[in-house]
């Protein structure tokens, strides 16, 4: 059941189901992003493909490789019109999804009191949790990196396990999100009239824009990979966003075919190996431990939710806008990117990119922030 060409074939098996799932009644409610996470969930969590325990190097290649490309060729048919018009109010909602996120954890610690049960541990722990749901694994790994939490096995494994399960319920609830609240707090859609050269990027790909699409993802990530190898203070995703706005501004670029289903295809790719991360045995298995984790860290994102729902619905209530930052602070840019894909909201892609790497910025800093203050 490891074999790459298996488990790649399954994984796009899924999103081949997702796509005619979503073409059907019920299927339309929850879109094809959804579908391909919940489907890859339960093949996973069924031993059909590996999890996250026993993931296997097809994996991290799809997280290397495959999201960042994905992410530039989404950005080839992104217009700079939509950081005036939608990136202001875009950052707003992610800094006040940021101070939710640090509320939620603190008022988390007050009422599960995870100390009585994991000890001096649960401090660092809260720490790691508010800087993955503000920016992402890096500022996670960099905190636990700083105390040596990587070196208590079990923990740092359930606690990874518990992320993973966390996050994709919470791509689940943000993908409702505009759905649940629209009948009872009336939308104030920020309208961004999107550009031919936008529209020319959802057409079918053809042969000669299809040759072309491939190589300049190609280019584009061994550039990434020289300029980290020269300054490695610049992470990748900065630098590959950067090549595709670039790039998207060319017209000659702008018009080719297909980038945006090729890169959303990818992105489909990348949710379903979340999907299979969704590994519900891990956590049971930690029992008293796991319970602690799941319930310390799932409360932490439920306040963040209610906190970021109820203030971007007072001073915005865009609700795609609103899940889309949401997503951005606990899933991080790629996801907010599916998001942006799946409600019709292309100009948010990339204001969806910038406030994700805005989070990888803020991330170790309010993570150490909320160590001192526990």
């Amino acid at each position: 059941m490891t074999n790459p060409i298996y488990v790649l074939m399954m994984l796009c098996l899924m999103v081949v189901l997702s796509y005619f799932a979503a073409k059907t009644k019920i299927g339309k409610k929850f879109g094809i992003a959804l579908l391909a996470i919940v489907f890859t969930a339960v093949i996973a969590n069924l031993g059909l493909i590996p999890s996250a325990s026993n993931s296997i190097p097809l994996y991290d290649g799809i997280f290397t490789y495959l999201a960042p490309i994905s992410i530039f060729y989404l950005l080839l048919g992104v217009n700079l019109r939509s950081i005036k018009k939608a990136g202001g109010p875009m950052i707003a909602l992610f800094l006040i999804g940021s101070l939710a996120t640090v509320m939620g954890i603190l008022f988390s610690w007050w009422i599960i009191d995870p100390a009585s049960t994991l000890g001096e541990d649960a401090g660092i722990l809260a720490g790691m949790l508010t800087g993955t749901y503000t920016g992402g694994s890096i500022n996670f790994n960099a905190i636990a990196l700083q105390y040596g939490f990587q070196e208590k096995g079990a923990l740092y494994a359930g606690t990874i396990a518990v992320d993973n399960v966390v996050t994709t319920l919470w791509i689940i609830v943000t993908l409702a999100i505009p759905a649940i609240m629209r009948p009872y707090w009336k939308d104030r859609r920020i309208e961004i009239e999107q550009s031919k050269d936008e529209k020319v990027s959802e057409m079918p790909i053809g042969y000669k824009s299809l040759a072309l699409l491939v190589l300049l993802g190609l280019v584009a990530f061994w550039i990434t990979q020289l300029v980290k190898e020269w300054v490695p203070q610049i992470p990748s995703i900065i630098t590959i966003t950067t090549l595709g706005i670039l790039l998207a501004q060319n017209k000659s670029v702008a018009r080719l075919k297909g980038s945006q289903p090729l890169g959303l295809y990818l992105v489909y790719i990348f949710l379903a190996v979340i999907g299979a991360y969704c590994e519900i045995a891990s956590v049971i298995e930690l029992k008293q431990i796991g319970l602690t984790l799941l319930l310390f860290t799932g409360l932490g994102v439920i306040i963040h939710g209610v906190l970021t729902i109820l203030l971007g619905g007072l001073f915005l209530r865009d609700w795609d806008m609103v899940a889309i930052s949401s997503q951005a602070n606990i899933g991080g840019g790629t996801t907010a990117i599916a998001l942006a894909e799946t409600f019709g909201r292309k100009e948010l892609v990339l204001p969806a990119i910038l406030v994700g790497t805005l989070g990888n910025a803020l991330g170790t800093y309010l993570g150490f922030m909320v160590i001192y203050l526990l």
